[in-house]
């Protein structure tokens, strides 16, 4: 047996490390945490300084059963798992399990911190072993026991007053509220109407563009002109003060530079690879981590980046040297800043030792590993390898022209604007991503060489009409944004934070915008009501500011457990008492029952909100949301058809998927078909090819396409199917993408395949009408 035993956190990980140690060194794997709170009350007692009582994993048993056989052969112990507070708390764990069955008697423990998995740094870190820090183990028992404690009170106070089964947590109920916030924003979201005018001009046989900035000398805002009678006014008043052209009144030339991002941290990889590869925030850090902890690229298994849970933009100076090195090689010398760039962490917790996410060698050129690595790995990689070799690269230059003219005087001014890239820079490897179809510098907008004073001629003038539009829900990348903004959880725990939401059944993604539902809604409106102070996000991103404290030794977690427990605990027995469930689950609105002159109220059902008479259970009237209360009692016939099995009248009903055809004869006869029959595509389904893909409607009016075949075959996809093979992975159709970014392509359905070309037919023709 060997003299040393190592533990890390995952096989994959050990096998590469137990490489690089060789024969005296046995490497294992604990398989994550190996010891949690026990399942039950009683788990956290306040009444003795939050003392914890834990238990090993279930799941874990055989794997802490392993590292017990191997320490009693062993000399010496090495904990190695991850350079954070998980990473410290697992090794805590297993140190005490150990030292509980008495097995590290004269045996010296060493805490290991590396922070990329090379052969320099894992040799390095043995060869310099530290202590466990109590401070980091500290600052992570407490959130713990902060999670559990709020979890074991406010969940079943949420089962008594809403329904059973529901929960609620620390940091995810802030981030709840972020989503349903914003879906009330959109809802009470009045459109405004207003108008542009602009000018179509052309000069050197090229056509451009030039908005209406001034008018009779007043500014043109926003809302200057809101309404088509004055739109059309100020356009004929203009086209003929023109008289067929506009004069060059003047040319404003500036050169501007843009920098550019810094390297990865963990929140802006998650943001970056949600906007350019559609990954969720927890496969970007499954995928991560696998680049993290090992790739076989031919004979040799290596750690191809450095860890990636970090708050840190620091690189190391080897890298630097490194990086700049292969830009001169690669890009030139020019491209070469004269000296490295620095770029200031916004943490406070960050750890000068920590690095930001980088290649562990920017030699490591993505294209020469494609071979060795999955789509999803290349994808992640390549992203990572790029964004850190243009955050060392020279800034870009970009070339900005602003053109005023005058029309008729100088009381009406249009002004064109456009920017050239005079050199590239670090854009020509990288450009951050924006969110929301924001345009960035990348987009090139080209103006003709205009002199001023010279007339330019005029080709028409479009008055044009726009409404304002209510904010975006969230996507992965915006929320990830407005968590890290808000200081709501850290960047570790963000992809569980987003997960427990969608597993909860409170909010759901469609169209990679984030809804809340209606149980979302109402467990929101209860803490928002009920524990404000708990869902505050200014109190959450102090919680966590105090707890980054404790790991830094600046605070102690035990009077930080009783500021928060006290009050806490007090408000959820007044709560218990003061609070009745129907003053949770519905709400009063400003309507009589139809049927007995009751009170109606907007209730929570098992299948979302409904209206319902508050006379219930003597008088059962209820209706949709959002179906008007005199269409409600009547059920609407189907004019021209009957019953094909008992030629009674067929009526469109509700049901709780939604509307239907039933017959008007039910209970008696119990036929039914959907309100819209799916459409045929005449696309072969790829999966089973037995059937054929139907166009059809969701539940909540989203258009996906499905096998005609289902139950038996479950395959479906949200873009419109074309009967084309792939030219990459040869799946048997291609789908079509419409991105107002990128136009209409055809695409891979198949999640590893990244195959894209533009469509040049009519997307209509495939796509059919909206809606």
């Amino acid at each position: 047996m060997s003299n040393n035993l190592v533990i890390v956190e995952s096989p994959a990980k050990a096998k590469t490390i137990e490489k690089y140690l060789g024969k005296d060194f046995h490497v294992l794997a604990s398989y994550g945490h190996v010891r949690d709170l026990v399942p039950k009350e009683g788990a956290v007692d306040p009444e003795h300084d939050f003392a914890m009582k834990y238990e090993v994993i279930d799941r874990n048993q055989r794997h802490v059963q392993a590292i017990t056989k191997a320490i009693k052969q062993a000399q010496a112990l090495y904990l190695a798992t991850d350079p954070d507070r998980e990473g410290e708390a697992i090794s805590w764990h297993l140190y005490e399990l150990l030292k509980d069955k008495k097995l590290l008697k004269d045996k010296p423990v060493h805490r290991v911190v590396f922070h990329e998995i090379t052969k320099k740094a894992v040799t390095e870190a043995i060869a310099n072993p530290a202590e466990l820090s109590i401070d980091l183990i500290n600052a992570q028992q407490a959130r713990r026991a902060l999670d559990y404690l709020v979890g074991f009170n406010l969940s079943p106070l949420l089962w008594k007053k809403i329904r059973r089964g529901l929960s609620a947590g620390r940091v995810q109920s802030p981030a709840l509220r972020l989503i349903v916030e914003r879906e009330l924003e959109i809802e009470a979201f009045k459109s405004r109407e207003y108008w542009t005018i602009d000018a179509e001009l052309s000069a050197e046989e090229q056509a451009f563009k030039a908005k209406l900035t001034h008018f009779e000398g007043e500014k043109v805002e926003q809302f200057t002109i809101d309404n088509e009678e004055r739109a059309l006014q100020v356009k004929q008043t203009l086209f003929d003060a023109a008289d067929g052209k506009l004069l060059v009144a003047k040319v404003e030339k500036k050169q501007r530079k843009r920098n550019p991002a810094p390297p990865f941290i963990t929140s802006t990889l998650q943001q970056e690879a949600a906007r350019k590869l559609g990954f969720t925030t927890k496969r970007t850090m499954m995928v991560a981590q696998q680049l993290y902890e090992g790739i076989d690229i031919g004979g040799e298994t290596v750690g191809l980046i450095t860890y990636m849970r970090t708050d840190s933009v620091n690189l190391a100076a080897e890298a630097i040297a490194e990086i700049r090195e292969l830009i001169a090689e690669k890009y030139g010398a020019k491209n070469v800043p004269k000296s490295p760039r620095d770029y200031k962490t916004k943490s406070k917790n960050a750890q000068e030792a920590h690095e930001a996410i980088r290649p562990t060698s920017a030699r490591r050129i993505p294209v020469e590993l494609q071979k060795f690595l999955s789509s999803e790995q290349f994808k992640l990689y390549d992203l990572i390898w790029k964004r850190t070799i243009s955050s060392q690269m020279v800034h870009a230059t970009i070339n900005t022209v602003a053109v005023d003219l005058h029309c008729g005087s100088d009381r009406n001014v249009f002004r064109a604007t456009g920017s050239t890239i005079a050199d590239p820079g670090f854009m020509a490897v990288y450009l951050e991503g924006k969110d929301d179809n924001a345009e960035g510098d990348d987009k090139e907008n080209f103006l003709p060489s205009l002199e001023e004073g010279r007339p330019v001629p005029l080709n028409d003038i479009i008055a044009g009409q726009h409404f304002t539009e209510p904010p975006p829900r969230y996507s992965e990348a915006s929320l990830v944004k407005a968590l890290e903004e808000f200081g709501i959880g850290r960047p570790s725990t963000y992809a569980s934070i987003i997960s427990t939401l969608q597993n909860r059944d409170y909010v759901t993604l469609e169209s990679k915008r984030f809804y809340p539902t209606d149980v979302g809604r109402i467990v929101n409106k209860f803490l928002t009501e009920h524990f404000n102070k708990y869902v505050d996000y200014d109190f959450t991103a102090n919680l966590e500011d105090e707890l980054d404290a404790v790991s830094r030794g600046e605070k102690d977690w035990i009077p930080l457990m009783r500021s928060f427990w006290e009050p806490f605990n007090t408000l959820i027995h007044e709560k218990e008492e003061s609070v009745q469930r129907k003053d949770v689950t519905q709400e009063a609105i400003d309507e009589k029952c139809p049927e007995c002159g009751s009170p109606l109220s907007i209730r929570l059902g098992r299948n979302g909100r409904f209206i319902g008479c508050t006379n219930y259970p003597d008088c059962s009237y209820t209706r949709n949301l959002n179906e008007d209360a005199s269409k409600s009692s009547e059920p609407e016939v189907v004019e021209g058809r009957v019953c094909p099995k008992c030629e009674s009248p067929l009526v469109i009903k509700t049901g709780r998927y939604g509307k239907f055809i039933g017959c008007s004869a039910y209970p008696k006869c119990k036929h039914i078909e959907p309100l819209e029959k799916p459409v045929d595509t005449g696309v072969e389904c790829p999966q089973c090819k037995k059937g054929n893909l139907l166009k059809r409607k969701s539940r909540n009016g989203k258009i996906f396409y499905s096998c005609s075949e289902y139950p038996k075959c479950s395959y479906a996809i949200w873009n419109a199917p074309v009967q084309e093979n792939c030219p990459e992975c040869n799946w048997p159709i291609l789908t079509l993408k419409n991105t107002k970014r990128r136009g209409a392509e055809k695409v891979c359905p198949q999640k590893e395949c990244s195959y894209a070309t533009p469509y040049e037919g009519d997307p209509d023709d495939v796509l059919g009408p909206k809606g």
